[in-house]
């Protein structure tokens, strides 16, 4: 089908994107909440789609590093995407329901590799087509 070919030939640009978009919220969170802040019984609140955002890109980063595993031509790729997927998640998971204590700046960590990852993966480790023995 041509959307599988189309996500497999550009997952890794869609998993670098969304990562991307994913640091780009969480950097503009603290300043856009800080200039427009609305108390809600004492507390900031947000609007709630700007919430949900981060589970719609830790969605489409699932799917791009799910595909670009599929088609890395390095093993030691696909453990680096899932590790930093699984990261990512974690965090954004623990800032919703708040299991451990952690610096808001741990999400720039999985962020930062999971797009580093995807443009090194794309550049020097995917396979050129479905004949290349590095995808079987």
């Amino acid at each position: 089908m041509k959307v599988f070919t189309t996500l497999r030939d550009n997952s890794n640009i869609l998993g670098s994107l969304s990562s991307s978009l994913c640091l780009a919220h969480c950097l503009a969170t603290p300043f856009l909440f800080a200039a427009h802040a609305s108390h809600v019984h004492g507390h900031h609140s947000s609007p709630f789609w700007w919430g949900t955002l981060d589970s719609l890109f830790i969605a489409i980063s699932f799917i791009a590093v799910r595909w670009s595993v599929k088609n890395t031509s390095k093993k030691w790729m696909k453990y680096a995407l899932w590790v930093s997927w699984s990261l990512l998640a974690f965090v954004i998971v623990n800032e919703k329901m708040s299991i451990i204590s952690l610096p808001e700046s741990v999400i720039y960590i999985p962020s930062i590799a999971l797009v580093g990852l995807h443009i090194y993966n794309r550049k020097y480790c995917s396979c050129v087509n479905d004949k290349d023995s590095c995808c079987a």
